[in-house]
């Protein structure tokens, strides 16, 4: 049995590994610890709010003070530890955030657990999920495995690679029972519509531009949210301590066959002309340190625990385009930022 501190289960990737413990695991109790920023939506849980094993804490893991009370109340054995900034766009027009948040918010943690635990390691766990962005850019060929240095190219990623520098040195120096994964990009329900699949979802049921940066020739492995969930699951609960393990979704896509892919599946399902989608696409000035190629090889994951991604892609970006197309009203709440006018007056009480 365990209880967990479950940090940034509002957000994306958070939400589906939120909903997936708390059904699975109905003896554990989960305590979901989120800011609820422009990414951070309560509506991503509105099935499991009333569960008995369920609790949500608005707070901000910077907060040393407050994460050390929720340890003390709560009497956590383990921290699934997924908050961060994760959009590399807005890193470089901000980077001090994502060092706050991504940096001092994980330093936060690891010391609040160290006070808490003790020397007394037996039962828990600190698992940090991080990226694979880590590791930089790789050119046509090869793969990143737990063993590529990191060579980090956004303030995005330096902070991930900060991060999880400073967990393996509670493990070295501590004996610290964490353990790490670094996830390809992920996607499906729930996604924030400033990221490239939703994003394009979006603009196409409206008719605007498809922005594409540079030639899109940019290349990365893609997995489904769900896939990725089931991963931390397995690596949580039977992944050795001490140790990285890399999750792929085994699906590589050029940005612009991705985006034609997704043209071609939304003007079936909104029974467009074939080609009507595609018009929208525009080639935009290329980001700044825009890596070309980021690839997983997760043999690691499969050898030992067994894991594999249940979907390729075509079949998860056709459950993920039908997820949006049902839930127009979390869509447009989403892009109004209606939904964080409501968080203000319910939780900060202006």
């Amino acid at each position: 049995m365990h209880t967990i501190l479950l940090t940034g289960g509002a957000g994306f990737i958070g939400s589906h590994l939120t909903r997936l413990f708390v059904t699975k695991y109905p003896e554990y109790k989960i305590v979901n610890l989120d800011k609820l920023t422009y990414a951070g939506n309560l509506e991503n849980l509105k099935d499991i709010e009333d569960k008995p094993n369920y609790h949500f804490v608005k707070g901000d893991i910077t907060d040393l003070a407050l994460v050390r009370q929720l340890f003390k109340e709560h009497q956590f054995t383990a921290v699934l530890h997924c908050a961060a900034e994760s959009h590399v766009d807005r890193s470089i027009t901000d980077p001090l955030a994502f060092i706050n948040t991504n940096v001092v918010g994980t330093a936060s943690l690891l010391q609040a657990a160290k006070e808490f635990w003790g020397t007394d390691f037996s039962n828990k766990i600190f698992y940090h999920i991080s990226t694979d962005e880590v590791y930089g850019s790789l050119g046509e060929t090869g793969f990143f495995t737990e063993q590529t240095a990191y060579d980090p190219r956004s303030p995005y990623s330096a902070s991930k690679a900060a991060s999880d520098h400073i967990v393996r040195a509670f493990y070295h120096t501590y004996h610290f029972p964490v353990k790490i994964s670094n996830c390809s990009n992920n996607y499906g329900p729930y996604h924030f519509p400033e990221k490239l699949i939703p994003l394009c979802i979006h603009n196409i049921i409206n008719n605007k531009p498809l922005p594409i940066y540079g030639k899109g020739e940019n290349v990365r492995d893609w997995l489904f949210v769900e896939d990725h969930a089931r991963a931390i699951d397995v690596i949580f609960h039977k992944g050795r301590i001490g140790e990285t393990y890399n999750i792929g979704g085994h699906n590589e896509w050029t940005n612009i066959a991705l985006v034609k892919e997704l043209c071609k599946q939304m003007d079936e399902k909104l029974r467009r002309e074939k080609g009507t989608s595609e018009k929208l696409i525009t080639y935009v000035k290329d980001r700044a340190g825009h890596d070309l190629r980021y690839a997983i090889d997760a043999t690691k994951l499969k050898n030992e625990l067994g894991w594999l991604p249940s979907l390729q892609f075509e079949e998860g970006i056709s459950k993920t385009i039908d997820w949006y197309l049902n839930n127009k009203e979390w869509l447009d709440e989403v892009t109004s930022g209606n939904y964080q006018k409501y968080y203000a007056k319910q939780y900060d009480g202006v």
